[in-house]
């Protein structure tokens, strides 16, 4: 899809949350946020078993189309214990990591298309670290109040909440049309993602042939 504008308030609004706070939020049990990246869009699903486990999971979509990528991490006692990716497309490659407490890795596996290959040092090191800017943007995103939106575009400046509700986010008209013509190229429901918080509404992307029941429920992880 083509990328999408988005309003000054936000860019300004990542620019600060995601410089530097990495305290942990008061956030709820399930919680959904994101953010956009230089070339896609970034979603983000949290769920926060009391104090003892955090289970992150980001599907990362480009905006050329090209292939998407879902990452789970998992902390137990805000120790990191694993990082699961998977790339699809036509070029799959999934990779997993398990750490021990004491943060040895006790499992890795890489699979391509054809193959089983182990993850070398370095790159262990690159997911660990990935991992840990991932969970201080999901709290400086928490933090502030910045939530993940998804519905079913039903035109007229109408969506279908996820949650069943008749809803009109306080989009830009250029946002607006820009999903009219999406859903005008094609038959496909088409699934619209917008960020909410205080400072204001942005679209973050739109796709058709997704549904809601794509999105994770907090049972699913």
């Amino acid at each position: 899809m083509t990328k999408l504008r988005s309003h000054s308030c936000f860019a300004l609004l990542f620019l600060l949350l995601l410089s530097g706070c990495g305290s942990t939020p008061d956030t709820p049990p399930f919680s959904a946020s994101g953010y956009l990246a230089d070339r896609g869009a970034v979603r983000i699903w949290r769920k926060n078993s009391g104090h003892l486990t955090v289970h992150i999971r980001t599907l990362y979509t480009p905006f050329n189309g090209d292939a998407s990528e879902t990452t789970d991490y998992v902390w137990q006692e805000e120790k990191l214990v694993s990082v699961a990716r998977h790339v699809s497309g036509k070029q799959p490659d999934d990779v997993t990591l398990r750490f021990d407490q004491d943060g040895s890795l006790s499992f890795m596996q890489r699979q391509l298309a054809n193959r089983r290959e182990a993850v070398d040092t370095d790159t262990v090191e690159l997911y660990k670290f990935d991992a840990q800017r991932m969970l201080a943007q999901s709290n400086a995103l928490l933090s502030g109040r910045v939530m993940l939106k998804q519905g079913l575009w039903r035109g007229a400046k109408q969506i279908e909440s996820c949650d069943g509700a008749r809803v009109s986010p306080a989009f830009d008209d250029y946002a607006f049309q820009t999903l009219a013509q999406q859903q005008r190229r094609s038959s496909e429901p088409l699934l619209v993602s917008w960020l909410e918080a205080p400072e204001g509404t942005q679209l973050l992307r739109a796709a058709p042939g997704e549904r809601c029941d794509s999105q994770p429920k907090e049972e699913d992880m």
